[in-house]
C-alpha cells in the first residue's frame, strides 16, 4: 500500500504543479448542446479537433472551452446515440457555438471501450456489443450483470436465485471449459477482476453498486478478447463507471423502493389433501400421526419483503478537474424471513487534464460494505416436504417449535421444523470491498501521435462471519447447539503499462494504430480456519492449520497491430503472451494470437451514396485464447493432505495426523480455446434498421478435465490433467428498428437471438467414445449420479432410464425400456437424454415514448432447456408421505400421476421441457422536467414490474436453473417498485 500512497502524494504535487504553469490566455467560446426536440444534452463531449483539448456539458447542456488560441478553429459536438456535429468557430475572448444534434439509431461513430483503448463503432474487427446507462434493465437492480440481461445476444445471464444480492451465471456463447472457469473475465475501469468468490458476501458482485455504472462493453470473438489472453477464454464484460463533467456542480439523487413477493411456490399437497391420502392408503398407526393443523409451510417461511436503494451523486469540476462523488445505501429483505442485506457503498473519480491536456489522469476509487443474514440453506426444502397437518408450535423442549421425535430426542429421519431451522440459527455475514486505479496517459509533446498508458490499481476485500446455534434446537440436537467463525482476504494488486502510436497518413489513405504493452498480476487469498464449538462452548472440532494462503501470479506481454486502409479496409492482429505460477516452469507460459479483418463494403462506390442502405459491413476472425482457472496454484506439485481427526498416531500424549499425498500432474499446462468468427453488420433507412449477424465456431483442446485413472498409477484414482476437446457452435443475430421517430413520439424495438450447441469430442489421452464422467449428483438418492461429461455429449448431460408407460399413459414403475435389447435391465440400457442447455435464447425490448411519458418492457425465452424435477422425484411417492420412521410427509402433487411407491430417480420420465417465455420488466416513466421556469431543478418517477409473468409447461418454480435440477431453489420474487430521480 506503500505504492498508494506515494502515487498519491506524487498526485498532489503534480496538481499544484499544473496550477502554477497554466498560462493566461484571451480566447474562450461557450455554448448550448441541445438534443433534436430543444431539450438539453447533459454529459456531451466537446472536441477541438486536431487536439486532446475537450469538456463536457454541464446538466443544463452548456459547455465552456477557455484558454484557446485567437483564431479559428473547428468544435466536434457529440454524444452517445447521437450524431456527431462539426462546427467552425472564429475564436474571441467571448466567442460561442450552438449545436443541435439529430439521432444516431446505428452509433456508427460512437467509440467503444476495447482492451487496452478505443475504437470506433464503424471499424470494429471483432465481435463486441455495447449497452449504455440509457438501455438498462430498470427497477429493483440490486447486482451489475442484471443490468444487460436479455440485451446481448449469445449472453446468457442466470440468477442464481432470489436470495438479496445473489449473484447470477453468466454464460457468453455458453462456455468452453468443463473443469476450468466457464466465467468471463470482468474489467471496471481498467481493474481486473480474479473471478474468486469472497468470503461472507452472497456474490462478488453484490459489492458494486450498479447505479455508478455507465456502459457495459461485451467482448465475444476471440480477436476481441485474445488481447486479454489467458483469462479472456469465456469473453470479456468491461465495465465503465460515471465520470465527472465541467461546471458548475450537478448534484443527482435516486430513491427506488420496492415490494417482493413470492411469484409461484412449489405444488405441494395441502394439509387436508395429506389427511385424505394417508386415511386411503396408510395403517392404522400410520392414521393415527395425522394432525389437526392446516399449515402452508412456504407461506410460513416467505413474506412479503421491502427494499429500499438510495443513492446521491455530485459530479461538476473544480478548478479545471471533472469530479464525481457518489455514495449510496441498499437494503434489501429477502422473501424468506430472516434473510437480508444492507450495502453502504461510495465512490470518487477525479480526471485531472494537464501540460495543456498532453497528460490526462483518471483516479479511481471505489469501496462497498456488506452485511448479511442468511437463512438456513435447509429451510426451503424442509417447508416443501413437512408434514402440513402438524403446527408450527408446540410446547416442547425445542424452543416451543413442533418437531418429529424419537423419545425424548429428535427424530434423526425425519425433516426439522422449516420455521424453527430459520429462526433459531444466526448466520451474520459481513464484508467490506475496496478496488480502484489511477491511469496515466501522457501525448508526448513532440510527438502527439505518441500516447504511454500506465495503470496501476488494486483490489482488497475482507469478509468475516459467525454461525450459531442455541442448545434448545432439534436442528443441533447431537452437539447441543453449535458456533463457528470464519473469516477470509483477498488481495490483488497489478501494474500495466502499454505504448499507443495512432496516425492518419492521408497522402496513402492509410491509418496505422500501433499497442504493446506489459503487465502483472499478483493474487493472493487468505482463508482463517477457527475451532468451532458445542453450544455449551465444549470445544468441537480443531482445524489442522489456522489459515491458508493461495497465491498466484500473472505475467504478461502484448501487442496489437491495426491498419485501416481507405477507411473500408481494416486488417488487425494481436498477441499476447501469459505465463503463470499455476504451471511448472517448462509449462508457463501460454502465447495467443489474433487477427481479424473486416471490409466496410458501404465505403465501396456502389453502396456509398445508396438511399437504402446506411451501413453495411462484413468481419472475419480468428483468435486463441487460454484458461487456468480449472487447478489449484501448485497442482503441478505432489501435495498432502491431512486426515480427518479419525486418522491420527499417538506420540506420547499427543496425537498427529495422518497425511496422504494427492495425485498430480507436474505436466499441467494451459487449456487453450481456438475461435473463428465471421460477421455481417448491416443497417438500412439511415440507421433506423440495423443489427448484425454472427456465426462462430471454438475448440477447445487439453482441457483442464478432473478423469478417472486406474488404481496404483498416481497418489488417487481420480487426476485433474490436461485431456480431452470440446467444440462449441453457434450463430447470433440482433436487430433493432426505430419505428417512429418524430419530435414527441419515439418507439423503438430491439430483437436478439442465439443458437448454441456445446459438444465433447474427446475426453481420454486414448480414443475412448464410452467415456465419461460424472458431473453432478441429485438429492435424495445415496451415490447417484445423473449428470455426466460425455464424448459426443453435451456437457453436464442426463443419463437415466427409458421409462415404459401403460395403455393410459402413467409411468409404470421400475419398467425402462430394454434399449441393448439383451434381455437384461441394468446400467447398460441407461442413455444422454437431453441437457440444462437451450438450444435457442431469445431477448425482446421495446420503449414507447409520447413527449414526457415512457413505457418499456423486456422479454426473454430459452428454447430448448431441460430440468430434472428432482422436488417429484425425491417427495412424489407413497414410501416418503407413509415413511417407515414414524412420520408423515408431504409429497408433490405428482404422486396422482405416477403412483409410485419407491423413488425411481433415473428415470426420464423426471426430465421435463422447461422452455419458457418471460417478461422480464415492464416501465412506465414520467419526466416531469424542470420544476420552475428558471430553476435548474428536474425530476423523473417511474413504476416497474420485475418478473412479471413466466409462459412454459415446465411446473416447477422456475424453469431458469442454470445446473438443471430443481430441489431447494429460493425463488424469484415478483417486485413491484417506485423510484423518483431528482437532479439539481
Amino acid at each position: 500500500m506503500k505504492v498508494f500512497y506515494l502515487l498519491k502524494q506524487g498526485l498532489l504535487v503534480l496538481l499544484v504543479f499544473s496550477a502554477l504553469i497554466v498560462k493566461a490566455q484571451t480566447g474562450s467560446v461557450s455554448g448550448t448542446v441541445l438534443d433534436e426536440t430543444g431539450q438539453p444534452l447533459p454529459g456531451a463531449s466537446i472536441l477541438v479537433k486536431g487536439t486532446t483539448r475537450s469538456t463536457s456539458t454541464d446538466a443544463n447542456g452548456k459547455f465552456k472551452l477557455a484558454g484557446l488560441t485567437n483564431g479559428s478553429l473547428t468544435l466536434s459536438a457529440s454524444f452517445i446515440g447521437y450524431q456527431t456535429l462539426d462546427k467552425a468557430v472564429n475564436v474571441t475572448a467571448n466567442a460561442t457555438a450552438d449545436f443541435k444534434l439529430v439521432p444516431d439509431a446505428q452509433k456508427l461513430n460512437e467509440v467503444v471501450v476495447i482492451g487496452y483503448g478505443t475504437a470506433e463503432k464503424k471499424n470494429l474487427t471483432g465481435s463486441i456489443t455495447t449497452v449504455s446507462s440509457k438501455d438498462f434493465q430498470k427497477g429493483t437492480i440490486t447486482t451489475p450483470e442484471q443490468l444487460i440481461q436479455g440485451k446481448v445476444a449469445g449472453v446468457n445471464i442466470t440468477s442464481g436465485g432470489g436470495a438479496p444480492g445473489g449473484g447470477s451465471t453468466i454464460r457468453i456463447r455458453g462456455g468452453a471449459s468443463l473443469n476450468a472457469s466457464n466465467d468471463p473475465l470482468i474489467v471496471v475501469d481498467g481493474v481486473p477482476f480474479s473471478g474468486n468468490s469472497i468470503g461472507n458476501a452472497p456474490s462478488p458482485l453484490s459489492l458494486i453498486n450498479p447505479n455508478d455504472i455507465e456502459t457495459f462493453t461485451v467482448l465475444k470473438d476471440a480477436n476481441a478478447t485474445a488481447i486479454y489472453g489467458s483469462r479472456a477464454s469465456n469473453g470479456v464484460i468491461l465495465i465503465t463507471t460515471k465520470k465527472g463533467g465541467s461546471g458548475a456542480p450537478v448534484i443527482n439523487f435516486s430513491t427506488n423502493n420496492s415490494i417482493g413477493t413470492v411469484a409461484k411456490k412449489v405444488d405441494m399437497l395441502s394439509a387436508d389433501e395429506v389427511r385424505a391420502y394417508v386415511n386411503a392408503n396408510g395403517n392404522a398407526a400410520q392414521k393415527a400421526l395425522l394432525g389437526t393443523a392446516n399449515t402452508d409451510w412456504q407461506d410460513e417461511i416467505y413474506r412479503t419483503a421491502f427494499t429500499t436503494d438510495n443513492n446521491l451523486s455530485i459530479s461538476g469540476s473544480f478548478k479545471g478537474v471533472p469530479y464525481r462523488v457518489s455514495g449510496g445505501y441498499l437494503d434489501q429483505q429477502g422473501v424468506v424471513i430472516r434473510s437480508d442485506l444492507k450495502r453502504a457503498t461510495g465512490a470518487i473519480t477525479l480526471s485531472p487534464r494537464l501540460f495543456t491536456d498532453h497528460l490526462k489522469i483518471d483516479l479511481n476509487l471505489k469501496g462497498s460494505l456488506t452485511e448479511s443474514q442468511y437463512p438456513n440453506d435447509n429451510a426451503i426444502q424442509n417447508a416443501v416436504q413437512f408434514d402440513p397437518t402438524k403446527p408450527v408450535y408446540a410446547p416442547n423442549q425445542f424452543g416451543g417449535y413442533f418437531e418429529w421425535i424419537n423419545g425424548a430426542v429428535p427424530n434423526p429421519n425425519a425433516p426439522r421444523n422449516p420455521v424453527a431451522l430459520i429462526e433459531l440459527q444466526d448466520n451474520q455475514g459481513n464484508a467490506a470491498r475496496s478496488f480502484g486505479n489511477a491511469r496515466f496517459d501522457y501525448s508526448f509533446h513532440f510527438l502527439p501521435e505518441l500516447h504511454a498508458n500506465l495503470n496501476l490499481g488494486y483490489d482488497v476485500s475482507k469478509g468475516y462471519g459467525s454461525t450459531s446455534v442455541p442448545t434448545f434446537a432439534a436442528q443441533s440436537a447431537s452437539t447441543n447447539g453449535s458456533y463457528s467463525s470464519r473469516k477470509n482476504i483477498e488481495k490483488n494488486t497489478f501494474s500495466e503499462f502499454y505504448l499507443n502510436y495512432a496516425k492518419n497518413f492521408e497522402s496513402i489513405k492509410s491509418r496505422f494504430d500501433v499497442t504493446a504493452g506489459y503487465g502483472y498480476y499478483d493474487i493472493a487469498q487468505t482463508n482463517f480456519n477457527y475451532n468451532t464449538y458445542k453450544g455449551t462452548g465444549e470445544l468441537l472440532t480443531t482445524p489442522v492449520f489456522p489459515f491458508s494462503v493461495e497465491q498466484n501470479k500473472l505475467l504478461s506481454y502484448y501487442g496489437r497491430f491495426t491498419y485501416t486502409f481507405d477507411e473500408k479496409y481494416i486488417l488487425q492482429g494481436t498477441m499476447r503472451a501469459d505465463a503463470s505460477s499455476k504451471f511448472a516452469e517448462e509449462n508457463r507460459w501460454g502465447y495467443f494470437p489474433s487477427a481479424g479483418f473486416t471490409w466496410r463494403i458501404i465505403g465501396e462506390d456502389f453502396l456509398k451514396d445508396s438511399k437504402v442502405v446506411s451501413d453495411l459491413k462484413l468481419r472475419l476472425s480468428y483468435g486463441e485464447t487460454g484458461n487456468k482457472d480449472g487447478i489449484g496454484n501448485y497442482d503441478y506439485l505432489s501435495k498432502y493432505y491431512a486426515n480427518s481427526n479419525n486418522g491420527q498416531y499417538q506420540v506420547g500424549n499427543t496425537f498427529y495426523n495422518y497425511y496422504s499425498p494427492a495425485g498430480y500432474d507436474p505436466d499441467l499446462k494451459w487449456e487453450t480455446t481456438t475461435t473463428y468468427n465471421a460477421g455481417l453488420d448491416y443497417g438500412f433507412m439511415k440507421g433506423r434498421l440495423y443489427g448484425s449477424v454472427d456465426a462462430y465456431f471454438k475448440k477447445t483442446k487439453d482441457l483442464l478435465s478432473t478423469i478417472n485413472i486406474p488404481v496404483g498409477t498416481n497418489f488417487s484414482n481420480l487426476l485433474t490433467t490436461n485431456v480431452g476437446n470440446m467444440e462449441v457452435k453457434g450463430i447470433e443475430a440482433s436487430l433493432n428498428f426505430v419505428a417512429i421517430q418524430k419530435e414527441n413520439v419515439t418507439w423503438d424495438f430491439g430483437f436478439n437471438m442465439a443458437y448454441n450447441q456445446r459438444k465433447i469430442t474427446n475426453l481420454t489421452l486414448n480414443p475412448d467414445p464410452g467415456s465419461k464422467v460424472s458431473a453432478g449428483d441429485i438429492t435424495g438418492g445415496t451415490g447417484v449420479t445423473l449428470k455426466y461429461n460425455a464424448v459426443n455429449q453435451v456437457p453436464g448431460a442426463y443419463f437415466v432410464y427409458k421409462q415404459v408407460y401403460n395403455a393410459s399413459g402413467a409411468p409404470i414403475e421400475g419398467v425402462y425400456a430394454d434399449l441393448n435389447g439383451d434381455g437384461i435391465i441394468n446400467t447398460n440400457d441407461q442413455y444422454f437424454y437431453k441437457s440444462p442447455d437451450p438450444n435457442f435464447t431469445f431477448g425482446f425490448n421495446t420503449s414507447f415514448t409520447y413527449k414526457k411519458w415512457t413505457a418499456s418492457t423486456v422479454l426473454r425465452a430459452n428454447i430448448g432447456n431441460y430440468v430434472y424435477d428432482n422436488v417429484s422425484s425425491n417427495f412424489g411417492i407413497k414410501n416418503n408421505v407413509l415413511s417407515t420412521q414414524g412420520i408423515l410427509n408431504n409429497s408433490s402433487r405428482d404422486i396422482y400421476n405416477t403412483g409410485f411407491q419407491s423413488n425411481q430417480f433415473l428415470s426420464d420420465y423426471y426430465i421435463k421441457n422447461a422452455s419458457f417465455l418471460k417478461m422480464d420488466n415492464v416501465g412506465l416513466a414520467y419526466n416531469v422536467g424542470k420544476l420552475s421556469k428558471n430553476g435548474n431543478t428536474t425530476m423523473r418517477i417511474s413504476a416497474n414490474c420485475q418478473n412479471v409473468f413466466v409462459v412454459s409447461n415446465f411446473k416447477g418454480v422456475d424453469p431458469e436453473l442454470i445446473s438443471g435440477i430443481d430441489y431447494n431453489f429460493y425463488p424469484r420474487p415478483r417486485t413491484f417498485t417506485l423510484g423518483l430521480n431528482v437532479g439539481f
